[in-house]
């Protein structure tokens, strides 16, 4: 016979404020680096369009108008602005869902028992047994004092 593996602690409250305030409590907000994903995704969006018109302007399809440049920046400057957005935003999305793990179409918190009226009325805070402070009784304590209707073990 194998025990089974704890994934962590799950937590749950009856209103979603309290849930906020036990997320912030116990949550050690760190740096990400998601901002340096979105900045890559915007320059790459940048370099994108300014390559691309000025390819077509000056190789493809040089049309020399009233003896102005071929390559006139002024002119690509709107194009510019929206493959940036357009890169930063696509990037933001994606380098979100990959730094979340996501999508994942199961969870271990889907064993809790109550886990089910996640979707109804309730709210659910998970802390994990892998992170590098969890400690079983030091995690009930925390989730106790936080107000939590009731705490269960999760398992994997």
């Amino acid at each position: 016979m194998h025990l089974p593996h704890v994934y962590g602690l799950l937590a749950e409250f009856e209103r979603p404020e309290e849930l906020v305030e036990a997320a912030r409590r116990a949550l050690g907000f760190g740096r990400t680096k998601l901002p340096l994903v979105v900045l890559a995704g915007g320059l790459i969006g940048c370099a994108t369009a300014l390559g691309m018109q000025w390819f077509s302007t000056t190789i493809h399809y040089p049309i020399n108008v009233g003896g102005r440049p071929l390559a006139s920046w002024p002119s690509f400057i709107p194009i510019t602005f929206e493959l940036t957005v357009l890169f930063a935003a696509v990037f933001a999305v994606l380098g979100m869902l990959g730094m979340n793990g996501l999508p994942m179409p199961y969870h271990p918190v889907f064993n809790a028992p109550r886990f089910a009226f996640a979707s109804r009325d309730r709210f659910f805070l998970c802390i994990e047994a892998k992170d590098p402070l969890y400690e079983d009784s030091r995690v009930r304590a925390f989730l106790a004092d936080v107000g939590s209707k009731e705490i269960v073990a999760v398992e994997e």
